[in-house]
């Protein structure tokens, strides 16, 4: 087994978190959120939530553990905090998923990959506190966040902030569980919004609707179609495991930063498949208008900062931003070849196109990673058609 081998048996392996569902609603209450795509806002959330973090926080390792933390629960499955569990047999098996799961990878992101995750379930670093905080308090907000929040799920946020995991806040950061308490009690000003704090909070809120954009791809399962929050993760994900792979120097922190907030204008653009028929112009047009009101959203400071990391992202001219373009490019390639073809069957796609729009980008970027995948791709549509 080559390193790309098990490189992209990792990638295709963590695809199943997507099924794994959570006892969390989304904020438009349509269904039950997923692991995958609570990793992803958990993720965004440590981003936005960078000027609060306090000493010694290292925010891109944050994001790395809140990127990673919840893969277990492909093996061990959700443990909702209201119910009864034995927590010890939890913790035994999680590290056994731990185990099997980074054990896919080469040996020294299995070791990287593993220690990010136990530090986090540790949390005794500044950093893995700070992770741990935002994955205590993320669904309280989500939960009280609905114009009329299911009245039990409100009842277990209340008590998540008063008595149960959330409560540690009070003291270690007062002022997003003062925002938590008010929400709950339905006491937020539109002073309080106006603030910094509520300002990143109204942003993160807004993006809770990236998980009803669907798009083209189907999971690997082939059980329905990928949403746009999910995916965010999952190409997020495959920075930091496909690091070695840039075809020149990149800064994989800033990478994993722009595939987070890639996808967030598609809140109001909707989804544009490469291998639809859409009007490029007008799309960008929305697309920029969509930027435009979403980072709007931010404290001054940060609305330009992201704004920019965006931009530099969609003109694909820094190496960052190449790299993480084509790894962007990479993962629907996969989704399509393990679901049986998924939306090259529905647009009827050739190989040829696939080289013509797809190959480029990638192997402007990554060629290993092209020639892997490009191959793989050769073989399916050899047996396929």
């Amino acid at each position: 087994m080559t390193r790309l081998d098990a490189q992209f048996a990792f990638l295709d392996e963590v695809d199943r978190l997507k099924t794994i569902e959570r006892s969390n609603c989304l904020i438009d209450l349509s269904r039950h959120e997923n692991s995958a795509e609570h990793s992803w806002h958990l993720a965004l959330f440590a981003l936005i939530f960078a000027p609060e973090a306090g000493a010694g926080v290292d925010i891109n390792r944050a994001i790395l553990m809140l990127l990673l933390h919840d893969i277990v629960e492909i093996d061990a499955g959700d443990h909702p905090i209201h119910e009864e569990h034995d927590w010890q047999a939890v913790a035994r098996n999680e590290l056994k998923a731990a185990e099997r799961i980074y054990g896919l990878l080469p040996a020294d992101l299995t070791s990287d990959f593993m220690a990010a995750w136990q530090e986090f379930e540790a949390c005794e670093t500044p950093t893995a506190r700070y992770a741990k905080m935002l994955d205590h308090v993320q669904p309280v907000f989500q939960t009280v966040a609905p114009d009329a929040p299911i009245d039990w799920h409100r009842d277990i946020a209340n008590e998540t902030l008063n008595e149960g995991r959330a409560s540690w806040l009070r003291e270690s950061w007062p002022v997003l569980w003062s925002f938590g308490r008010k929400m709950c009690d339905g006491t937020l000003t539109d002073a309080d919004w106006n603030t910094d704090t509520g300002k990143r909070l109204q942003f993160l809120l807004e993006a809770d609707k990236l998980k009803t954009v669907l798009r083209a791809t189907p999971l690997a399962d082939n059980s329905r179609r990928e949403n746009s929050g999910e995916h965010s993760w999952h190409i997020a994900l495959y920075g930091p495991v496909l690091a070695d792979q840039a075809f020149s120097d990149v800064e994989i922190s800033r990478v994993v930063q722009m595939l987070l907030i890639h996808d967030i204008v598609e809140i109001d653009a909707g989804d544009a498949p490469i291998h639809g028929d859409f009007d490029a112009s007008e799309q960008e047009a929305k697309e920029q208008a969509a930027a435009k009101r979403l980072f709007g959203l931010l404290p001054a400071d940060q609305a330009a900062e992201f704004r920019s990391l965006w931009d530099e992202f969609e003109a694909a001219e820094s190496p960052d931003a190449v790299f993480g373009k084509s790894i962007d490019r990479v993962q629907p390639l996969l989704q399509n070849m393990a679901s049986g073809g998924g939306s090259w069957i529905d647009y009827d796609v050739t190989l040829e196109q696939i080289d013509a729009r797809v190959g480029v980008k990638v192997q402007r970027g990554a060629p290993g990673v092209w020639e892997f995948i490009r191959n793989r791709a050769a073989q399916w549509f050899a047996g396929n058609s």
